[in-house]
C-alpha cells in the first residue's frame, strides 16, 4: 500500500548550486540515507540523484520490499534529486532505490551510491548506518604533518587484507578487529612508516582485488562493519603508522546494482564509448566533464580523509585518465578540442581534486600511479602541475627488475639499466614501488626472478632491496616481499608464513626490517630524498665489475653516507672509492652480513686518505662483498 513519504530536505539552494557547478565536496552529508528525527518521529531521510527517472521509490526491510510503498519526491529545481523522509526506518535496515527510467520505462534496482555500509557480497543491498565513533588518535593526528612530510622517511607496506593472513582453523580471512591486533603489530615490528590497503571500498568480485567498486563510501563488509574498520585505523595511528588507501576514480564495473546506467541514462559514465568504456578492464569510465560527477568523486576522496582519518590516497590508473588514446588504436579515440590526446576534463578534475585535498586537510598526501612521462604530476597546481604529492616511479621498477633477472656475468653490458633512473629521479617526487602487480600473471615472485643458485638468488634479493632503500625516493613493498616467497601472490590464499622457519627467508625479513630502521635513523636517506642536493655519484661507469657507488647527503654537512653496490658474486678487495672529505668510513649496513644469510664479508673502520680518486679530493680502499650493498657513514 502506497504510504506518505514526508517532504524533507537536507539540501539548501547553495548546496544545489555547488552540486550543479561541480564544487560541492561534502555530498556525503546530503545524499544517501541519514538517520534523523523529524517532527518528533525517528526515521531516515533518503536522497538520490536520478535526473532521467520518471519515478524513484525506496524499497527495503521497513516496507517488506514493496515497490509501491515509499515513492520519493523529486525536487522542483530541476537538479534531478529525489528525496524524502520515511518514519520508522532505522539503522541496520537494508534498502535499494527502485528507479523507473524516463527513457523506455526500464525498471532498475540500484544500491545507494552514498551508502555507508553494504551487504556482504554476493548480496547487493545497501544498509542504513551511521558513523559515530570516538577516535583515540589525537596524538597521531597532531603530528601527522610531520609523519607524512616529504623530508621524512616514507616506507610503505602494501596489503591485500583478504590474503595477508588467514584464520586457518576457520579457513577465512582475518576480521578488521583481528587485524587491529595482528597486522598492526606486524607492520610495527617490520618498522614500516606507513601501510597501504588495496581498495577496501565495497566491491562485488573477489578476483578484481577491489579495483572494481560499487560501494564508494562503504568499507567492505567482508571483514566487519564501519566502526570496526575505524578501530583498525585507530590502532595503526596509536602505533604511529600512517594509513594510505588505494582509490579508484578511473573506472567502475557494469554490475546491475552499481553506477552504470544508473537512471537508465549514462549518468556517471561518459556516453561516448570512446571516452566512457575501458576495453582492457571491461568497465565504465567516469564522465569527468559532468559537474555532478566531479562533485561525487571529490566528495568521495574527501569522505575517507574526513570520516576515517585516512592519511593518504594512492590514486589508481592515473595514466588511463590522462590520455584519450590510452590502450586504444587509431580510430578508437577522438582528439580533444585542441587537437591533442590529453583528456582535458580529467586533467581539470585531477587538479580540482588535489587542490581541495591539500587545502582542507593538513598532513595528507595524494600519490599517483602514473606510468608515462606526463610533466609535473607531483608539482603543485599553482606551479602548473597536477598537484599530487608523489608519483610511483614505474620506470625505475621496470628497469630494476629487468636488470636483476640477468645473470651477473651479463650485467656489465647493461650498466645503463641500473643507473638510468638517476637521469630523471628528481623531476618528480617519486615512490619506488615493488607492488602487487609485479608478482602476478606469470611474472614470478621477486625471488623467482633472481638468477643463480639458491644462495645467489637470496643475495640478489637482499641486494635489490638495499639498492632500493639507498636510492632517492620513498619506498613501497607488497606484502610477502619480506618473506622471499617462491610462489606468485594469490588473492585467495594466505602468504607463505611457514617460510620464516628457514634461515634464508628469515634473513630477508631481518634485512628489510634493518633497512627500514636505517632509513629512519639516517637523515642522509630522507632529508633530501626528492632533491638533487641529496645525491651524488661516486662512480656509475665501473661496468667491468658491475659496481655502482654514490653518496647520499642530508641537510647537515655531517650527514653523508657512501653506498657501494656489487651486482656480481665476486668479492672485490682493495676497491677504491672517491670521497669528499677526510675522516673515517664506518660500515653501518651490509646486506652480506651473516645475520641475513650472507657470507659475512664486512669492513672494519677505514681511514679516508688524502688521495684524489673519482674526481674527488680524498679516497678510501674498501672490501666489497659479493652480490651485496654496503653502506658507510663518513665520520
Amino acid at each position: 500500500m502506497k504510504q506518505e513519504v514526508q517532504v524533507y530536505s537536507l539540501f539548501t539552494e547553495f548546496d544545489i548550486s555547488l552540486f550543479r557547478s561541480g564544487k560541492h565536496y561534502r555530498l556525503y552529508e546530503k545524499f544517501g540515507a541519514h538517520l534523523i528525527t523529524h517532527e518528533g518521529q525517528d526515521g531516515v531521510y533518503f536522497s538520490v540523484w536520478a535526473p532521467s527517472a520518471k519515478l524513484v521509490s525506496v524499497i527495503g526491510d521497513f516496507n517488506y520490499w514493496n515497490i509501491d510503498d515509499h515513492p520519493l519526491n523529486v525536487r522542483w529545481d530541476e537538479s534531478g534529486i529525489w528525496e524524502g523522509f520515511i518514519p520508522g526506518a532505522k539503522k541496520g535496515d537494508k534498502y535499494k532505490f527502485r528507479i523507473v527510467s524516463n527513457y523506455n520505462g526500464e525498471i532498475l534496482e540500484k544500491a545507494d551510491p552514498y551508502a555507508l555500509r553494504c551487504e556482504h557480497p554476493p548480496n547487493t543491498a545497501s544498509i542504513v548506518w551511521e558513523l559515530g565513533y570516538k577516535w583515540k588518535d589525537k596524538k597521531f593526528m597532531s603530528r601527522r604533518e610531520e609523519v607524512n612530510a616529504l623530508d621524512k622517511p616514507y616506507s610503505v607496506y602494501e596489503v591485500h587484507l583478504g590474503s595477508w593472513r588467514k584464520n586457518t582453523l576457520e579457513n577465512r580471512s582475518l576480521t578488521y578487529l583481528e587485524m587491529a591486533d595482528e597486522l598492526v603489530s606486524y607492520v610495527k615490528e617490520m618498522e614500516f612508516t606507513h601501510v597501504e590497503f588495496m581498495p577496501i571500498m565495497e566491491f562485488p568480485y573477489d578476483p578484481s582485488w577491489g579495483y572494481q567498486l560499487t560501494g564508494y563510501f562503504a568499507p567492505t563488509s567482508r571483514f566487519g562493519d564501519p566502526q570496526e574498520f575505524m578501530q583498525l585505523l585507530d590502532a595503526f595511528h596509536k602505533a604511529g603508522i600512517g594509513v594510505i588507501l588505494d582509490w579508484v576514480p578511473s573506472h567502475f564495473p557494469e554490475d546491475k546494482h552499481g553506477l552504470g546506467k544508473f537512471d537508465g541514462s549514462h549518468l556517471y559514465e561518459h556516453p561516448d564509448p570512446r571516452k566512457g568504456y575501458h576495453q582492457d578492464w571491461k568497465s565504465l569510465i567516469f564522465n569527468y566533464g559532468r559537474n555532478e560527477v566531479r562533485s561525487f568523486l571529490i566528495s568521495n576522496a574527501v569522505f575517507w580523509l574526513d570520516k576515517y582519518h585516512i592519511d593518504g590516497l594512492r590514486v589508481d590508473a592515473v595514466a588511463s585518465m590522462l590520455y584519450l588514446d590510452y590502450s586504444r588504436e587509431d580510430g578508437e579515440w577522438e582528439p580533444n578540442a585542441e587537437g591533442g590526446r590529453e583528456n582535458l576534463d580529467a586533467i581539470s578534475f585531477i587538479k580540482d581534486l588535489n587542490t581541495e585535498v591539500y587545502s582542507s586537510f593538513q598532513g595528507v598526501q595524494t600519490i599517483a600511479e602514473e606510468s608515462t612521462s606526463f610533466p609535473k604530476v607531483s608539482r603543485p597546481v599553482s606551479h602548473g602541475g597536477l598537484g599530487f604529492g608523489m608519483k610511483w616511479m614505474m620506470g625505475w621498477m621496470h628497469d630494476t627488475l629487468e636488470y636483476f633477472k640477468k645473470d651477473p656475468i651479463h650485467r656489465r653490458y647493461h650498466q645503463n639499466d641500473i643507473t638510468f633512473s638517476m637521469t630523471y629521479t628528481f623531476t618528480e617526487n617519486f615512490v619506488l614501488p615493488l607492488s602487487h602487480d609485479e608478482v602476478v600473471y606469470g611474472k614470478k615472485s621477486l625471488l623467482g626472478r633472481m638468477p643463480g643458485d639458491d644462495w645467489q638468488r637470496f643475495a640478489n634479493l637482499r641486494l635489490m632491496y638495499s639498492y632500493m632503500y639507498t636510492h632517492p625516493g620513498a619506498k613501497l613493498l607488497f606484502m610477502g616481499a619480506e618473506l622471499g616467497q617462491y610462489a606468485e601472490w594469490n588473492y585467495n590464499t594466505s602468504l607463505d608464513w611457514h617460510l620464516l622457519e628457514q634461515d634464508s627467508h628469515y634473513g630477508i625479513k631481518k634485512a628489510l626490517t634493518d633497512l627500514n630502521i636505517l632509513y629512519k635513523k639516517q637523515p642522509a636517506l630522507y632529508d633530501n630524498q626528492f632533491s638533487e642536493e641529496g645525491f651524488e655519484w661516486i662512480s656509475f661507469d665501473d661496468n667491468q665489475n658491475s659496481v655502482i657507488s654514490y653518496l647520499r647527503k642530508g641537510t647537515s654537512e655531517k650527514e653523508i653516507l657512501a653506498v657501494v653496490c656489487n651486482f656480481t658474486p665476486t668479492v672485490l678487495k682493495e676497491y677504491s672509492i672517491g670521497l669528499p672529505k677526510k675522516g673515517k668510513l664506518k660500515e653501518i649496513f651490509n646486506s652480506d652480513d651473516t645475520k641475513y644469510g650472507g657470507s659475512g664479508v664486512t669492513n672494519e673502520a677505514i681511514k679516508i686518505e688524502k688521495e684524489a680518486f673519482h674526481g674527488k679530493e680524498f679516497s678510501a680502499k674498501i672490501t666489497v662483498p659479493p652480490l651485496a650493498t654496503v653502506v658507510f657513514k663518513l665520520t
